[in-house]
């Protein structure tokens, strides 16, 4: 195996899953995802493409009608002067990780420079680690209530060696999001160095911010086409298709020929059935999104309160995405958040993910923190976590 590979770390959050998966008595907080099933009418357009005998190859790139909808659905969501959004910047891929990845293979050497914010889903960071780039971090930092990023620092760290700036806005873990300050500052700096951006904007329509567009700020509603501008989507949160494993990303139209090599040397394609599935919901986009935000807002809601009153829990409320992000503060007592979190499914029946699994050096910055997923159908259930939390910590 390749040394890069072999470096490559197991998952803590499938870790501490594995120490509950089976027990019935656990309250599963951990993944990222909500537990509710994929609506009906979803699931009812794949099963009629499988009964009509779609079950050949499509194009790389995807269905042309699902290219077509997604790129409406993606110029409908731009604030007022960004460019339209055609099907030619838009490739369909098996997943939003796959997406990602595929962008990464793309873009990035061995040997490369690649900046990414932290704290953020591993995956961000370990994907050009696994091409052999040399990946710098910029943290986030908690300040007056809120997660802030240092864009004095961010800028440094950006110079005309780096290829890539990966980063993940609306964020898991954490809920920050970038403001459109910020946003137009880096595309400047990225342009003066030649950097490409990679934006994870997957928590786009998960926002609880006031907004005229439905969305957090994107680099779309800024960049031009012809930008070096990647942004990777998903299915998956927006409309309650985590298994589906459907994505897309939209970059300058030079590049969607190229992705659509690699997408061959990947998977081929994303299948004809789940593409259908796809089309069906960003047909119906108006029926699944405003309601999955409504209800994610009162989670948030609900959670962080909770969470705040517990004695030695500090937790700032997300501005987007499905998470809670809180730090244990007695560290001499909590200092390993990922011993913590297998400690908490073995003794309080609690199943939350270990801060250590979003930073790459998690001796300096993850430890204490947790992140609680409260996409839950059952409101219910996060008080009764919280409960189990308070009586574990007053042991």
């Amino acid at each position: 195996m390749r040394q890069a590979v072999l470096n490559l770390e197991e998952s803590m959050i499938r870790q501490v899953a594995n120490a509950g998966m089976g027990r019935d008595d656990v309250l599963k907080f951990w993944f990222g995802e909500s537990d509710e099933v994929t609506p009906a009418f979803i699931r009812d357009a794949a099963a009629a493409s499988l009964q009509q005998g779609e079950t050949f190859y499509a194009h790389n790139l995807g269905l042309p009608e699902l290219r077509e909808a997604i790129a409406r659905y993606a110029t409908a969501l731009r604030c007022a002067g960004a460019a339209p959004i055609g099907s030619e910047r838009i490739a369909v891929t098996s997943g939003g990780v796959s997406a990602l990845m595929l962008a990464v293979q793309g873009l990035v050497d061995a040997g490369d420079e690649v900046v990414a914010v932290t704290p953020v889903w591993p995956n961000l960071t370990a994907q050009p680690a696994i091409m052999g780039a040399k990946v710098t971090c910029v943290s986030l930092k908690p300040v007056a209530g809120e997660w802030r990023l240092d864009m004095a620092e961010l800028l440094a760290a950006i110079t005309p060696k780096t290829r890539l700036l990966i980063v993940n806005a609306p964020n898991n873990p954490t809920g920050w999001t970038l403001t459109r300050a910020e946003q137009t500052a880096i595309l400047a700096h990225c342009r003066d160095t030649g950097t490409w951006i990679l934006a994870d904007e997957v928590y786009e329509r998960l926002y609880f911010e006031p907004t005229t567009n439905g969305c957090a700020p994107s680099f779309l509603d800024i960049a031009t086409p012809e930008d070096r501008l990647v942004v990777a989507h998903s299915f998956s949160k927006s409309f309650l298709m985590t298994g589906w494993r459907l994505g897309w990303l939209v970059m300058p139209p030079s590049m969607t020929l190229h992705i659509g090599k690699l997408i061959e040397f990947n998977t081929s394609c994303a299948p004809v059935f789940i593409q259908r599935a796809g089309l069906v919901a960003m047909e119906r986009t108006s029926e699944i999104t405003p309601r999955i935000v409504s209800h994610l807002k009162t989670c948030r809601d609900t959670l962080v309160p909770l969470l705040q009153a517990v004695p030695g829990v500090q937790v700032m409320p997300a501005k987007g995405g499905m998470y809670a992000f809180f730090r244990l503060q007695d560290q001499t007592r909590f200092g390993d958040s990922f011993e913590t979190a297998k400690r908490l499914v073995v003794e309080a029946g609690l199943g939350l993910a270990p801060g250590n699994a979003f930073m790459v050096n998690p001796a300096s910055e993850a430890q204490g923190w947790l992140r609680w997923c409260f996409a839950s159908q059952d409101i219910a259930r996060l008080g009764q976590g919280v409960e189990r939390l308070e009586r574990w910590l007053a042991l």
